[in-house]
């Protein structure tokens, strides 16, 4: 894996020089600003929303599937604002002298295909985004619970803020773990798809085959795992500057403590 790794800097490196490591850099900052925010944002939305749906003992009871389709939720409209922007990057990074850089890749894209250009591989985004997304805010949210539960030596009140931040961190690490692995398959679609014009989803996943869909996934592993980790990071960081509310990992409401014969 190391090798393929390495393998891939030195190409880029040979027929771009440096500048080729950054290229599609400003579809990627923009269109992942746009996504990041639209994604928690609507998450901290739709999670209470569905809460208020449930009622107090029954958002306890089914939290999972509360966080799973609050994320889901929230990344089908992050990912239409994700979408243009993506479809530029990989159109900047995998087609050789098309263009150089996002003012003249956005236009020449409208020009030859229309709004269409910039939206025929949201499908496909949403194949990966969202099972990528329900992966990372299940997954952190469960693993918080955990990690507090079992890891950590006392309740989350006594820890100081450093040491809650690291506890997010590490979630995050493991979340992104199992994010990348979970969408693997439909970015590679993806990337694809928006190389060859022309081509379906169902035409680029039997091309690529059982095997084909799976390449590079340890490097994505790497890389999803440490920027999932950084996002959570970053998003609980900002939350204990500005003195947002940071709820505690969830505890069984008395009344269904009561209700399940657990106090006296």
């Amino acid at each position: 894996m190391q090798l393929i790794i390495g393998k891939g800097f030195s190409l880029t490196l040979k027929e771009d020089g440096a500048r080729g490591l950054a290229k599609g850099w400003a579809p990627t900052f923009i269109g992942y600003s746009m996504q990041g925010l639209c994604k928690f944002g609507f998450y901290e939305m739709f999670k209470i929303f569905y809460s208020d749906m449930l009622g107090e003992e029954n958002t306890y009871l089914w939290r999972t599937s509360l966080y799973l389709a609050a994320s889901a939720s929230a990344e089908f409209f992050a990912d239409i604002a994700l979408a243009p922007m993506e479809a530029c990057k990989v159109r900047i990074q995998t087609c050789p002298g098309y263009a150089n850089n996002l003012r003249q890749c956005a236009p020449k894209m409208f020009a030859e295909e229309g709004v269409w250009a910039f939206y025929k591989g949201v499908v496909p985004l949403w194949m990966r985004q969202i099972p990528y997304t329900m992966m990372k805010f299940a997954c952190f949210e469960r693993t918080v619970e955990l990690l507090y539960k079992h890891v950590v030596p006392k309740p989350r009140a006594d820890c100081t803020k450093a040491e809650q931040l690291i506890v997010t961190f590490t979630a995050g690490y493991i979340a992104g773990v199992f994010c990348a692995i979970v969408s693997h398959p439909a970015d590679s679609v993806v990337s694809v798809l928006n190389k060859e014009s022309g081509s379906t989803a169902v035409q680029v996943l039997k091309k690529l085959g059982p095997k084909g869909v799976w390449k590079g996934l340890v490097a994505r592993i790497i890389m999803i795992g440490t920027l999932t980790a950084l996002q959570w990071f970053i998003y609980d960081s900002v939350k204990v500057y500005f003195r947002l509310p940071r709820p505690p990992p969830p505890e069984m409401p008395e009344s269904l403590k009561k209700k399940l014969g657990l106090t006296e």
